[in-house]
């Protein structure tokens, strides 16, 4: 197989230095992300560092973390900002709807700068999820439980990231809000008509289609849809947010490890095999998380599975995903200094409004 220069493969690193493993995983052709968790963090003189040699491995990695403000955020001292929850904005709204945009902005141009004094290229942020009641996973991640409520602070909290230049990913199409059961462990259904879903929770993901830089599916069977959870079904993906939506971005697979992340047509599929049904189904980049801690022969298994699959035929480079995914890497490589970015009056503004919450 030629080299494809298509990177659809996002991965983990073991710790806060960087193993000989790790380096020969970031090596590897078809890797195209890295994503961090608290246990990639000591301080932020060690994050920029290891985030520096793994761009000197892979320049072409998209560098990411889930940090969106709340019980979700991965990186919590040595300066960074505690961010509030969503639904802490969302609680504003009913108060202010004026203040709870501004402060929507400056909570999202925060998260963005920050990450990028550090070296982080990409936040999946913001759930657009809404807040039913019901969800345990989701919670106080979700801003509002109106559709309308939750697409004006997204788009707010989206604003601000791309000021200080990070695209954003909307996730977890087309709503995980709804069901009780948390994907992580269990397999949630959703029994929903595809009428009711698009008329409530996939709302924000149509009124942000054209803003969102990628969109991530929900671990979750919608029953009256497709038997497939939305991350591998072409239905949800191709039909309904390329086709219906219009939706151009990218589009990430949840965590590959995940309990619903390989149950699929009945049967638990290899980390490889589901890697390639959620590429087949629509998923410009598959990722796979929390692998690579002891010998890490998970994510051997898939590199070396996703490799022999292309070889052999059963996976094509797609030159329209590797576009995608490179719509994502900073458009400003050279982001300010942390001493930089906490002088700057944008930063010290946005740290103000952020007091409101």
């Amino acid at each position: 197989m030629a080299d494809s220069l298509h990177r659809p493969l996002v991965i983990d690193v073991a710790g806060t230095t960087l193993t000989a493993d790790d380096r020969r995983r970031l090596a590897h052709p078809q890797v195209g992300g890295v994503i961090h968790f608290a246990r990639n963090w000591e301080s932020r003189a060690q994050m920029t560092a290891l985030n520096a040699e793994i761009k000197s491995i892979n320049p072409q990695v998209l560098i990411c973390v889930d940090h969106e403000g709340g019980r979700v955020q991965r990186f919590r001292t040595d300066g960074f900002t505690r961010l509030p929850s969503m639904r802490s904005l969302g609680e504003c709204w009913m108060r202010d709807p004026m203040e709870a945009i501004q402060v929507a902005t400056a909570a999202g141009y925060v998260l963005a700068s920050e990450l990028r004094a550090v070296g982080v290229d990409f936040s999946f942020a913001p759930v657009l999820d809404l807040d039913h009641g019901e969800s345990s996973v989701i919670g106080d991640r979700s801003f509002h439980r109106d559709p309308r409520v939750v697409t004006l602070l997204a788009k707010s909290a989206m604003h601000g990231m791309l000021q200080a230049g990070m695209p954003n990913c909307g996730k977890h199409f087309p709503g995980h809000g709804f069901v009780k059961a948390d994907s992580h462990t269990a397999i949630p259904v959703d029994r929903r008509s595809l009428k009711a879903i698009l008329a409530d929770d996939a709302k924000p993901f149509e009124w942000l289609a054209e803003t969102l830089g990628a969109v991530m599916p929900a671990h979750v069977i919608y029953s009256r849809v497709d038997a497939r959870p939305a991350g591998f079904s072409a239905k949800w993906l191709q039909e309904i947010l390329r086709g219906r939506l219009r939706f151009e971005g990218a589009i990430f697979s949840d965590d590959l490890s995940m309990e619903a992340g390989r149950y699929i047509d009945g049967r638990l599929l290899s980390y490889t095999d589901a890697a390639l049904a959620a590429l087949a189904a629509g998923c410009d980049l598959a990722m796979l998380c929390n692998q690579s801690i002891g010998m890490g022969e998970p994510l051997d298994a898939l590199l070396d599975g996703f490799w022999a699959a292309a070889t052999a035929g059963r996976w094509q480079p797609v030159a329209a995903s590797e576009a995608r995914r490179q719509a994502l890497m900073p458009a400003c490589p050279a982001a300010p200094g942390w001493v930089a970015m906490q002088a700057s009056a944008a930063y010290t503004a946005a740290l103000r409004l952020l007091q409101k919450i």
